[in-house]
Order: C-alpha cells, then sequence, then structure tokens
C-alpha cells in the first residue's frame, strides 16, 4: 500500500487551486477553437472569445502556436514515469528507513535472519541496495587530463564481455583398438601416466602406447593362459608400473628396461585395485583387505587395512597424500590415514559412508580442494556423491540414471568426469559444485570400463567393453592463456595423436 500513499502525496503536491490567468492557451483549447470557427464559417483572422479560462496576449495571431518549455509543462505535457509494485514499495522503504528508531539491543543473528529474509524476498541485501551503482570503479585519469568523463568511458571491457563460448566436441579425437579387454566391472585396466604413455591391460597381457610417438610397446604376457591381468597402476614419476594380477601378485616393472623388478605376494584373491603414494604402494583384492607395500625393502608387506566385507574396487590417495580412500562391493567408501611408521592392521578408518546402494568403484579426489572426494556407485545405485573428509558430510548428490564406472575430476575448467555403463555407455561432464550437466559423450556401443586423463589435462582416454579406446579432446585450454612451453608440447602432442 505504500505505493498508494507516496502517489496521493505527489498528486497533491501538483495540485493547482486556481487557474493560472497569463498561462497560454492549450493546445486542445486552440484545436477546438479552430473547429468551431470553420463550422461557424469564421475566418482564423476574426476575434473570437474562446473561453472564459482561456486569456491570450493581445495582439498575439490567433492559431498560431507557442513552442512549450520544459519549465512549463503542466497538464497532459507532464510526464510520470510508471514503476511496478515492488519498485515503489522499495523507494518507500529507502525513503522511511533511515527514520526509523534502531533498537540497540537487536542481536546478531537477528540481523542475520533478517539478511536472509531480504534475499529471499527482494533478491538483495536491503541494506546495501542502490539506486545506481557501478560495476567496476573508473580508471584513474592519466597524466595531463582533466576530463573525468573522459575517463569513465574509456574503461576497458570486462572479463565476462569476453567471454567465448566453449565447443566440445561430441565425436572422438581418435579411436584405439583394445581387443580381448576384460569385461569385468570391477577391474581397472587402464592408466596414463606423466610421461604421456598410457598402459592398457588386454586379457593376460600389458601393452604401453607412447601418446608423443605413436609407439606401442608390448611389455608382459602372463604365463597361464586362464590368468589375467585385473589392474594396473604408474607410479607417480612415470617410470614404474605395478601390474595387479588374478593369481594374487603385484608385479613392480621398470618401463625403460621392460624388467619385472619384482613380484610381491601377499593377497589371498585377485588384485583389483592399486594406487601409490610415494613408495608406499596401496593394493586392494577380493579378500577386502587392503595391504600396503613398501617397495624399497624386501619385506614389503607393512599394514593391512580390514574396513570391507567384500571386494576393493575402488582404491585412490589424496593429492596430499593424507588420506587413502576406498570403495567395495559392500556399498561403502572408507578414509584411511596415512601410515607415518611401523607395521600392522588397522581396521578401523577415519570415515565411512554407506549411503551408496551398488557397488562402489568410481573415487577421484579434488585437484584443486586435497578434502573433497567423489564417489559413484553401480548399477543399483547409479548416484555420483561428493564428499567433504573434513567434516564426513555429503555436500551434494546426483542420480545420473546409469552404472557410474569411473569418475575424473578435470582441473582445466574446474569440472567433474564420469563415465557410465549401462544403460548409457557415455562419457559425461559435469560443471563442479553445480554438478550440472555440460556435456554428454557418446560413441561407445557397450559399458565403458574406466577413464585415464593425459598429463596436460587435456583430452581423457575411455575404455569400453566393445574393444575400443577412446579420446575426448574436451579441456583444451585457451592458447592466450597458456605458456609457450606449455603450447609447444601441446602441439606436439595433437600431432602425434592425429
Amino acid at each position: 500500500m505504500a505505493q498508494f500513499g507516496l502517489e496521493n502525496d505527489i498528486s497533491n503536491t501538483l495540485k493547482l487551486d486556481v487557474p493560472i490567468t497569463n498561462a497560454p492557451i492549450a493546445r486542445w483549447q486552440r484545436k477546438a477553437s479552430s473547429s468551431n470557427m470553420s463550422m461557424n464559417g469564421l475566418s482564423p483572422g476574426k476575434s473570437v472569445n474562446v473561453s472564459q479560462n482561456s486569456s491570450k496576449t493581445p495582439g498575439r495571431t490567433p492559431g498560431r502556436m507557442r513552442k512549450a518549455t520544459p519549465t512549463r509543462m503542466i497538464g497532459g505535457d507532464r510526464f510520470i514515469p510508471v514503476r511496478n509494485t515492488k519498485q515503489m514499495e522499495m523507494a518507500s522503504f529507502l525513503l522511511t528507513k533511515d527514520n526509523q528508531p534502531k533498537d540497540a539491543n537487536t542481536s546478531a543473528a537477528a540481523l542475520e535472519q533478517q539478511k536472509a529474509l531480504s534475499m529471499a524476498l527482494n533478491g538483495c541485501n536491503i541494506e546495501e541496495a542502490r539506486i545506481l551503482q557501478f560495476s567496476a570503479k573508473p580508471a584513474a585519469l592519466p597524466d595531463g587530463q582533466h576530463s573525468a568523463l573522459k575517463a569513465l568511458y574509456n574503461q576497458t571491457v570486462t572479463p565476462m564481455s569476453n567471454k567465448k563460448t566453449r565447443c566440445i566436441s561430441s565425436t572422438p579425437d581418435r579411436i584405439l583398438d583394445a581387443p580381448q579387454i576384460k569385461n569385468d566391472f570391477y577391474l581397472n585396466l587402464l592408466d596414463w601416466n606423466c610421461k604421456n604413455t598410457m598402459a592398457v591391460a588386454l586379457h593376460n597381457s600389458v601393452y604401453l602406447w607412447d601418446a608423443s610417438k605413436g609407439n606401442i610397446t608390448h611389455l608382459m604376457t602372463m604365463e597361464q593362459e586362464t590368468d589375467y591381468v585385473s589392474s594396473l597402476s604408474w607410479s607417480k614419476d612415470g617410470s614404474y608400473i605395478s601390474i595387479g594380477t588374478s593369481d594374487c601378485a603385484v608385479q613392480l616393472w621398470d618401463v625403460e628396461q621392460e624388467k619385472c623388478l619384482r613380484s610381491m605376494a601377499s593377497h589371498s584373491a585377485r588384485v583389483c585395485s592399486m594406487s601409490w603414494n610415494q613408495h608406499i604402494l596401496s593394493s586392494g583384492s577380493r579378500s577386502g583387505q587392503i595391504h600396503h607395500h613398501d617397495v624399497r625393502v624386501a619385506d614389503h608387506h607393512i599394514f593391512t587395512l580390514k574396513g570391507h566385507s567384500q571386494e576393493v574396487c575402488g582404491l585412490k590417495w589424496s593429492p596430499d597424500g593424507r588420506y587413502l580412500a576406498s570403495g567395495g562391493n559392500d556399498n561403502t567408501v572408507c578414509i584411511w590415514p596415512r601410515v607415518s611408521q611401523g607395521r600392522g592392521e588397522v581396521s578401523t578408518p577415519v570415515r565411512s559412508w554407506d549411503l551408496h546402494k551398488g557397488a562402489v568403484k568410481a573415487l577421484a579426489w579434488c585437484p584443486w580442494q586435497s578434502n573433497i572426494l567423489a564417489s559413484g556407485g553401480g548399477s543399483t545405485d547409479c548416484h555420483i556423491r561428493v564428499w567433504n573428509v573434513t567434516s564426513g558430510a555429503c555436500l551434494s548428490s546426483l542420480d545420473t540414471q546409469s552404472q557410474v564406472t569411473a569418475l575424473l575430476f578435470a582441473p582445466n575448467y574446474k569440472e567433474l568426469v564420469s563415465a557410465h555403463g549401462y544403460a548409457d555407455n557415455s562419457v559425461m561432464i559435469w560443471k563442479y559444485p553445480s554438478l550440472t550437466k555440460v556435456a554428454d559423450l557418446r560413441g561407445h556401443e557397450d559399458r565403458i570400463l574406466n577413464l585415464a586423463m593425459s598429463p596436460d589435462f587435456s583430452t581423457i582416454a575411455s575404455v569400453a567393453a566393445d574393444e575400443t579406446i577412446r579420446l575426448w579432446r574436451s579441456f583444451e585450454e585457451d592458447p592466450s592463456k597458456k605458456p609457450k612451453e606449455a603450447r609447444s608440447l601441446r602441439t606436439a602432442l595433437c600431432q602425434s595423436i592425429r
């Protein structure tokens, strides 16, 4: 109702109690007089008494119009802006809020509540509302320049106005063959190291593909035809690769010499997940146990983690090396602390979450927030959940309507990449942390098993049960923002892949 009171005040202020005697004749009165003279057969030059209220200056030509000045806008010539109800209420509040008495006993909680209500109802904090507000400060005047308007209107455009739309290709940049890839949800058969070499396990053999040169190297083949490779993991420096097998062993290979350095036997079932933390190699098996191996010493098995009742199919160390995340076929996610020294067993994790309703194989740590973990559930769950390891809270949850087989964070654009099996068989890109879909990359004819990311974070590789590896160049940075060295490396990689 405040707008009606304001309109009445304005109307009463502008209301005239007596007519203006020396004012010019209104346009509608002149038109009426001209039409009356035409109907009565009178010429415009004759004197006619038009109205008692219409006075004219003697000697002025009848019918000649005088140009009104802006200071004499009255009646129909006055411009009244049209404002909606919300604007009128806001104006009334801003005019009266400074005159209202302030309560000194108002608590901070009450002020926060008022601010929240203002944000919900008005879309802004009413205490900070302004009629006009600059989005940025005007530029400083250059030396010898005295025109403030020139400095104001010669500002450079903001980065938002220069932002270009990012185009993500829906087709893969390259397709590689992966014959005899084992179609098993619980295995981890693909990894890409910091030296731009991709490793893939095809049944009982391991092959290396140099993405810079395009060369393919056959690294090893197991002796028994019935055995198979169940997991792969590169060391952080890219010089060594660990290979988990179905015969309960963990092999350590020197890639440059193509030589098996040692075979570590400690598990009682197949090794389907592995992760490195400096010289500590962690491996998870179908027995539900996680073993820590110190690869520097002969007695490599130093710790056993017992927190899962079924197969450990997901295993990831955090970027800072403080926590180890594990996911199992028992639908749980566990967080384990770093082992500083000693030997023994640990049966109580730091965190344990059981919100997933399916096997948790997909795990990914956020590179720019070391305490953030993303996990994905199997075909009976289909959810992506984001956790805060420090507080133990589930920050967000997304139902993808499809089996989640792998997760990766893309630091170039701060996005989350997920691979899916039944029934989408696609790679999806999500904006983090809102988890709004950015792209849906389709092309695989069967479920995707694993994901891997290139060392420059521009390309992701997906291997699927259709026996193909597809490279998706979806995160290439703006060339203007890259240093020259990175630009030349990216060009060499692009030429070799294509």
